[in-house]
């Protein structure tokens, strides 16, 4: 099998010595004919002639139609999962190839779709490499050049002094009453400078759909991406005389593990991911992935229509409920505002394929859907990073993401242009993407919640953006010195296409 750089939906760029990536490939269920009469799913669809394949279907939010629907489900050869009523979907599996053409016909249901293209489960994974970890050797040499009030490690972490994190602290470190919700791949709660601040009670494993709460589930295996632990360092790694620190190293942490070991992250488990933050005191949630299978879901496709209606009825859900939503915009340098993007990736659990799509009807979830606060990453010179996404009215604020060396270097001491933060063992190491650019700004989203304690989702993103620093366009942005434009970025110094509102800004977040 031959990996494919972009096949996974983390957003951490592929920049020398980045984070492990892996792809899945599986087989591409068949289609037949639909078999339903006046609305009703038929026994004969119920057939079991195909993979069995994940499902969601939406309804009407409450309990009235509930029980009628999942009768239909069953006649129509589905075994519901779990029902998320209070939001109106329900998520099946099936293994008849025509359900979701069938339940579509049932009276009451709004959507229907298979949430991937592979059978249950995903086939097999290859690693692509791994975060460039450093050597004991050189890790003691930078904790003898720590200085007062720094964390051993926090001489490398360039990340924090550029959104003024570090004068933060100095005022204040976080509120231990909000928690962030790191929606990924897992965390490590044994982490020594993450088990200090992590909240158990709002941890859960959602990757079938339904939470497990079984100790422990929420924490990645060794085979598992180490994306989710790196992620909760960045936002609340505690200031506790080891490693490094985060950027709100007084708040708690939860995982919200929605990434299958394969990592993939299909829409029953981010859908159940948003559904618990809702439901468990979660104030903000990062989200730094795309909801597979596909990278660009097309709401004139039925199947990718309902994949959209689900995790939007289930991010609105959240913040109805008080949670701030944050996601990282993606690392193919795209224009998100452009009439048409080719994507090579999707769907990324069998065959991708070059396809164009309109990303004004063809959505990247979550982190296009209403209401979710959408970061793009900058490097260590404050540029938009070579691999960030761009768009004028797509872009809500921007973070240090790190950016290749060579393109963007940090002032000594740190060495690396990429962001240095927790790994799963107790390890630490370097990573790269819009990925670590979204945790900083739900870092500094859970710093206006303990500032501002009853603050509204809607209050909370008003201040991140009149909080923000404002950054201007760059007249020329040739990242790679090669002589050609690599992006061109729309709008003036209070809001453009690269840095939205502006770069985040800690400070502001405790004094404001």
């Amino acid at each position: 099998m031959t990996p494919r750089r972009t096949s996974l939906p983390l957003r951490t760029a592929a920049i020398p010595a980045a984070m492990a990536l892996t792809t899945a490939l599986a087989f591409l269920p068949t289609t037949a004919t639909a078999l339903a009469q006046d609305g009703h799913a038929t026994a004969a669809a119920g057939a079991a002639d195909g993979p069995s394949l994940s499902y969601v279907v939406n309804t009407r939010p409450g309990h009235h139609d509930s029980p009628r629907i999942q009768k239909a489900i069953a006649k129509a050869g589905g075994t519901v999962v779990v029902a998320y009523d209070r939001i109106g979907v329900i998520v099946v599996h099936s293994a008849n190839p025509d359900f979701a053409k069938t339940i579509r016909t049932v009276r009451g249901v709004a959507s229907a779709g298979a949430t991937r293209t592979a059978p249950l489960p995903a086939q097999s994974t290859d690693d692509l490499g791994t975060p460039k970890v450093l050597s004991e050797r050189e890790q003691k040499a930078v904790a003898a050049r720590a200085g007062a009030g720094q964390d051993p490690l926090e001489p490398l972490q360039w990340d924090l002094p550029a959104i003024k994190a570090d004068k933060a602290h100095q005022k204040s470190q976080g509120s231990s009453k909000v928690t962030v919700g790191v929606i990924d791949t897992g965390v490590d709660d044994t982490h020594p400078d993450l088990a200090p601040n992590f909240d158990r009670k709002a941890s859960v494993n959602c990757v079938s759909g339904k939470p497990d709460t079984a100790d422990g589930a929420w924490r990645p295996s060794a085979l598992e991406s180490p994306h989710g632990t790196h992620v909760a360092g960045e936002i609340a790694a505690a200031k506790n005389g080891i490693g490094v620190t985060g950027v709100a190293p007084g708040v708690k942490v939860s995982g919200i593990k929605v990434g299958t070991t394969a990592g993939f992250f299909y829409t029953e488990a981010v859908v159940c991911g948003f559904v618990w933050a809702a439901e468990h005191g979660v104030d903000v949630t990062n989200n730094s992935y795309y909801t597979d299978p596909w990278y660009f879901n097309c709401t004139t496709d039925p199947d990718q229509k309902a994949l959209v209606d689900a995790v939007r009825r289930a991010s609105s859900y959240a913040e109805h409920k008080g949670v701030v939503n944050v996601a990282a915009a993606g690392n193919e340098n795209y224009d998100l505002t452009s009439d048409k993007i080719t994507d090579p990736s999707s769907p990324n659990d069998t065959t991708p394929g070059d396809r164009e799509v309109d990303p004004s009807v063809c959505l990247d979830i979550p982190t296009q859907l209403p209401g979710v606060v959408t970061v793009a990453a900058t490097g260590a010179k404050g540029l938009k990073s070579s691999f960030s996404n761009y768009g004028l009215g797509v872009i809500d604020i921007a973070a240090p993401g790190g950016d290749s060396t060579a393109y963007q270097k940090p002032a000594p001491p740190a060495v690396d242009g990429r962001i240095y933060n927790t790994l799963p063992g107790g390890k630490y190491g370097y990573m790269a993407g819009t990925s670590m650019a979204s945790p900083h700004v739900a870092g500094v989203a859970a710093l206006i919640r303990s500032t501002h304690p009853h603050a509204s989702p809607g209050q909370v993103k008003a201040l991140l953006k009149a909080e923000a620093d404002d950054v201007a366009c760059p007249t020329d942005y040739d990242i790679d010195g090669d002589g050609t434009v690599d992006a061109v970025c729309e709008g003036d110094k209070r809001y453009n296409g690269f840095y939205g509102a502006g770069l985040t800004d800690a400070l502001d977040a405790v004094e404001k």
